[in-house]
This record gives structure tokens, C-alpha cells and sequence, in this order.
């Protein structure tokens, strides 16, 4: 999952130094079409000029304070902060947010690029008006804070140091439930100290939009979209929903499953220190694919042979070679075990110019969830590289919409999952007797079993954060409610308001009322997976092999190469023929479907209903 490297606060300063050729044209005359198009390009120029140079100089420190955190040493962190509040003093300013209305207020004049470029400027105002620049000023440092405070912390489990990964290890291969709960428990102990900023931040972030209309900072987000929070709220219940009976045979399985694996009693739901992930958003290590051990092909591979990979495939598909600075500079592997710092370790992809500067942040290890993420990262760095071009403003290169850039690397991690691509990159081997449906219910526990995670719990809890103003004092209560309403998950002992488990996901911290982004680039992705597996391959969409061929990767480039300057409604019914729909989802999982109710005859169906409409 990606990094998405926007910034939307801003301080006041440096206004007129940065603001050009405003002054609006007297009202006793007409305005011709080319004067009003040459004044509005020359504003838009001059902007874009100023804001990249800021942004650049912004993502630069950034980068660094997200690559080398030392204990007690904040250097990093002020230089990011001085950036940031330079780069948002420009954007924020009362100068460009009256210019930019100036010119919308006659966009019938403007061509539809200027329109939406205008448009841009005016988000990018919105969550940092000048009006409020003490709270943006604020805003800014209370969130260096929280990332640095989050990835600076040390994990312990019996006074002994840890690393997330190695968190993560334990939950994935242990089956010693008194050892699995330690390390579960040590996972959420970075939450206590990081509640007070998510209340401050939840302050703070609402009051830097509010400014320029928005009711919350939820709504400023969804806005991106061209809905409101009910309207996300209303679509994300409408793909649960969609998805529910298939989720419901998988949470069944998945309870009967693991309490004969542990030995106990089969639980009304699932506690979640059984499961491997912290969060419960993947349950795909419940099944092991007899034939198709990944893990193990790849354990005497080196980390480097891992991401080389990932770009053979892309170049296969005709895409060019990565840029050596992408070699140079990213950080794309774990801090040395003697390292006196520490580094995010969360997988993000970077676009630090909007040219050639692209990076991603990784803690690559020999593995298949490593290798899967490797080729999702590489998937946002070709869309970076893709929509590069003369025909895509600076101010445009971003995804269609943000769920798109997720869609995109997802559905490469996917393609790069598939059995056919492993047997021919000789990863499995050909002659191996495997599972299909074991293959598929693999997938299932992956994709599927996030739906609810991120168009349920995530969504939902950032909604009321902001939108409902959820005091302090019930962040935990209502996290695991959601929890349990939307995943069926429990957690394994009582968790007070001490806690904050919600603090422990990166994405409430630095990525903050966006996560429904992820939910809707899965609908995405097996749109686009199944007009690629039957238009252009004529394969099975759940047995595809995407490498080599270049019609696939003429496809992707069509949507990908336009960046944000076309409508992304527009661009997916032209290439797919279809509006967003979760039909192709549950198409590829039919097959499983009638195979779990097969399974599930005779056991307890327990999962919570949905609130109604």
C-alpha cells in the first residue's frame, strides 16, 4: 500500500512573493475568451513553477524523516516541518485561493485542462487556508510528531526489543497462543502514547478545513471524489453488503478452522490474536497452497533479487527500465540490525518532482508477501512514470482518482500471484499437483476479507472521528465495535480506553479519512484483471499470465498515462466497457462460494448483520 504524498495545510508567508499578475480585468469591458485563457494559463504557470519547486524541496525532507529516525534527535523532523509550512504558506495563500475563484467564476471562457488544474489549486487551498495559519503552523508539527512517534517506537515482548517484523513473523508461524497474544499485545502498545495527538489531530485537522466550506476534514477528503461523507458512507455499506454472503462463509470457515488448529472451543467470533495479521485485514496464512509453497522457493533468494524481479516483469510488459537514481536513492531494504536508527516501515511508493525523481520505501525480505508487495509498489512508480508526459500538467499527475493508484499496484500484485506467472518464472514448479480451489480460497482470505476492514472499520471509525467528532474518552470502545459489527473479530482480552488500537494503523496517523480509497481500488482492480484475463489474454481470470505481453501493457498505459486530466469514470467505461461494478469480484469467486457452503453445512453462521440502509 502506498504512500499517497499529498500536502493539504499550510501556514501564511512569503504571499506576494510567490503570487503573480491577479489583478482582475476592469468591469466597465468585456473580457475576450483568449485574454481571459492567457491571464488564467499565465497564473497556472506561474503556480505551477513555485509549487513543485516547494513540493520537491517538501517531499525531499519528508523522505528523510521517514528513512533514518533517531531517538532524541528531531533534526529531521524540523527540517520537515520548515519545508512543509513553506510549501503550504504558497498554497494555502489568500492570494492564489481569490485568483483561482477569479478564474472559475468564468470557466466557460477556460479550456477543460485550466478548469481542472484551477480546480486542483483550490483543493490543495482548502486544507490550508491562510485565514488559520497558526492552526496549520500547529498542524503540521503535531503530525511529524505522530509519524515519528509511531515509527520510533520500541516494541518489546519480555522487556526484549522487537521489531514489527518480527511481530509480524510470530503472528504468522506460532502456535502457541500464549506466545501469540504477547506479540499481539506488544503490537498495540505503540496506541497508548499516540491517543492524545489523534485528539489533537482530530482538532486540528478539522479546523484547517472548515475555512473554505467543508464540514469536516473527512468531507474535504471525500470531496475528491465529487461526493459527500454520507454518499462514501452510503457506497462503501453498499460494497459490504454486496460482498457479505461470501464473507460470511470465509469468517464461518474461518472459525471452525482455527479453533481445531488451536484446540479450543469454535468462538461465536474470531479473537484476533488467532489471526496472523494485526489487524485482521488478511487471513490468506489460514491456507498453505500444497504445490505452490512461494515462501519457500524464495527463502534463499536475496531481497534485491526480489524487486529486480518485479521490474523484469514490468519491462516485459513493454514499460521502460527504472531510472538508476530509483536504484540510488530509495531505501528499499530492513535497517541493519545495528542501525542506530530506525526507518517507516511501511511499503510506499514516491513521486518527489513529478518528473523523474521516483522512489519507494520498503523492508524487502525473501518472501511471498514481499514479493507481491514489491510488484504493488513497482505498480505506483510505472503509473508515476507513465503519466510524466507533456500532455499531463504537473499539477495532474496523480491517479485518475486515488483509488485508481491502488487499483493499479494491486492488480499487479494479484497478476504476479497467479499460478501460471509463478510456473513460468519458475518460481513453482510446473508438474506440481495444486489445489485450485486452495489457490482461490488463499486469494479470497486476502481480497475479499479486506473488504470489510476497509469499507467497514477503517471508513467508518475515520467518519466519526471527524465527522461525528468522536470524543477521546470512546476512541477504543467504538474501534472494537466496529471491529466486531463490520469483521467479526474480538479482541482476545478486555481492551480499555487506555488504549488506542485504531493509533497502531499507520493510515489514522499519516494517511488520515482516506482509507476507503483501498477498498474502492479492489472493485477497481478485478474490473480491470477481468477485462484483461477475457478481452486480451482468452484466460481464466483466477489462471493468468500477464508477462511479455505488451497488449496488456498497452491497456494499463491507456489508463495510466492520462494521470488526473481526464474524469476517471469516463476513462474506465471507455476501456472496460463498464461503470464501477463489484460483479467482476464476485464473478472470480463463485467457484469458492458454492465450495464454502459446502463446507459450512451444518456449522453456526455467527458474523453481525449490517446496520440497514
Amino acid at each position: 500500500m502506498f504512500k499517497k504524498i499529498c500536502y493539504k495545510f499550510v501556514t501564511s508567508a512569503l504571499i506576494a512573493l510567490f503570487v503573480f499578475g491577479f489583478t482582475a480585468a476592469p468591469a466597465t469591458f468585456a473580457v475576450s475568451k483568449d485574454d481571459v485563457r492567457t491571464e488564467a494559463q499565465k497564473f497556472i504557470d506561474d503556480y505551477t513553477k513555485t509549487w513543485t519547486k516547494l513540493r520537491y524541496e517538501s517531499s525531499q525532507a519528508e523522505w528523510q524523516s521517514n528513512i533514518k529516525i533517531v531517538e532524541g534527535d528531531d533534526t529531521n523532523a524540523k527540517a520537515t516541518v520548515a519545508a512543509a509550512e513553506k510549501l503550504v504558506a504558497f498554497t494555502g495563500s489568500k492570494a492564489n485561493i481569490d485568483a483561482a475563484t477569479k478564474f472559475l467564476k468564468q470557466k466557460t471562457k477556460l479550456t477543460g485542462l485550466q478548469v481542472k488544474q484551477l480546480e486542483a489549486i483550490l483543493y490543495k487551498a482548502a486544507g490550508s487556508p491562510e485565514t488559520v495559519k497558526a492552526l496549520v503552523k500547529e498542524r503540521i508539527a503535531a503530525e511529524t510528531a505522530q509519524t515519528e512517534k509511531l515509527f520510533g517506537f520500541d516494541f518489546k515482548i519480555g522487556g526484549k526489543s522487537v521489531t514489527a517484523n518480527d511481530i509480524d513473523r510470530m503472528l504468522k508461524e506460532s502456535n502457541d497462543l500464549a506466545e501469540r497474544r504477547k506479540a499481539w499485545e506488544s503490537s498495540k502498545e505503540v496506541g497508548i502514547g499516540l491517543k492524545d495527538g489523534l485528539a489533537n489531530l482530530q482538532r486540528l485537522r478539522n479546523g484547517t478545513v472548515k475555512p473554505l466550506g467543508y464540514k469536516s476534514y473527512n468531507s474535504y477528503q471525500v470531496s475528491e471524489y465529487g461526493m459527500t461523507s454520507e454518499e462514501m458512507q452510503a457506497l462503501m455499506l453498499q460494497i459490504n453488503r454486496e460482498l457479505r454472503p461470501l464473507y460470511r462463509e470465509l469468517h464461518t470457515w474461518a472459525r471452525y478452522e482455527l479453533a481445531k488448529k488451536y484446540n479450543r472451543e469454535v468462538p461465536d467470533q474470531l479473537p484476533a490474536d488467532w489471526l496472523s495479521n494485526r489487524w485482521g485485514q488478511d487471513w490468506s496464512e489460514l491456507v498453505s497452497v500444497e504445490g505452490m509453497d512461494v515462501n519457500a522457493a524464495l527463502k534463499d533468494k536475496s531481497a534485491e533479487w526480489i524487486v529486480k524481479q518485479g521490474e523484469e516483469f514490468y519491462v516485459s510488459l513493454g514499460f521502460p527500465r527504472l531510472p538508476q537514481s530509483f536504484w540510488e536513492k530509495s531505501s528499499l531494504y530492513p535497517a541493519p540490525k545495528d542501525a542506530k536508527y530506525k526507518k517507516n516501515n511501511h511499503a510506499s511508493a514516491w513521486h518527489l518532482d513529478l518528473e523523474n525523481d521516483v522512489r519507494s520505501l520498503m523492508s524487502v525480505e525473501p518472501n511471498a508477501e514481499w514479493f507481491e508487495t514489491s510488484n504493488h509498489e513497482l505498480g505506483h512508480i510505472y503509473y508515476y512514470i507513465s503519466y510524466t508526459n507533456k500532455d499531463v500538467p504537473p499539477l495532474l499527475r496523480e491517479g485518475a482518482n486515488r483509488a485508481y493508484h491502488e487499483a493499479v499496484g494491486s492488480l499487479m500484485g494479484l497478476a504476479a500471484m497467479q499460478k501460471p506467472f509463478l510456473e513460468n518464472r519458475g518460481i513453482v514448479a510446473k508438474d506440481a499437483k495444486v489445489d485450485e480451489m486452495q489457490i482461490l480460497m488463499r486469494e479470497a482470505l486476502s481480497s475479499v476479507v479486506f473488504i470489510p476492514w476497509s469499507s467497514g472499520t477503517m471508513p467508518q471509525f475515520e467518519y466519526e472521528l471527524y465527522e461525528k467528532n468522536l470524543p477521546k474518552e470512546q476512541y477504543n470502545k467504538r474501534w472494537w465495535e466496529l471491529v466486531k459489527l463490520y469483521q467479526g473479530i474480538v479482541p482476545p482480552t478486555e481492551r480499555g480506553e487506555k488504549f488506542c488500537d485504531a493509533c497502531t494503523k499507520t493510515h489514522i496517523n499519516d494517511d488520515a479519512a482516506q482509507y476507503y480509497d483501498y477498498a474502492l481500488s479492489y472493485i477497481l482492480l478485478f474490473q480491470l484483471h477481468d477485462h484483461i484475463a477475457a478481452k486480451i489474454l482468452k484466460q481464466n481470470p483466477r489462471a493468468t499470465d500477464y508477462y511479455g505481453n505488451k497488449e496488456v501493457g498497452a491497456f494499463l498505459r491507456k489508463i495510466m498515462t492520462p494521470g488526473a486530466s481526464r474524469d476517471w469514470r469516463v476513462v474506465l467505461r471507455e476501456e472496460t466497457g463498464e461503470d464501477l461494478s463489484a460483479k467482476a469480484m464476485l464473478r472470480y469467486f463463485e467457484p469458492l462460494t458454492a465450495y464454502l457452503k459446502k463446507q459450512n453445512a451444518g456449522r453456526k453462521y455467527t458474523l453481525p448483520e449490517l446496520p440497514p440502509s
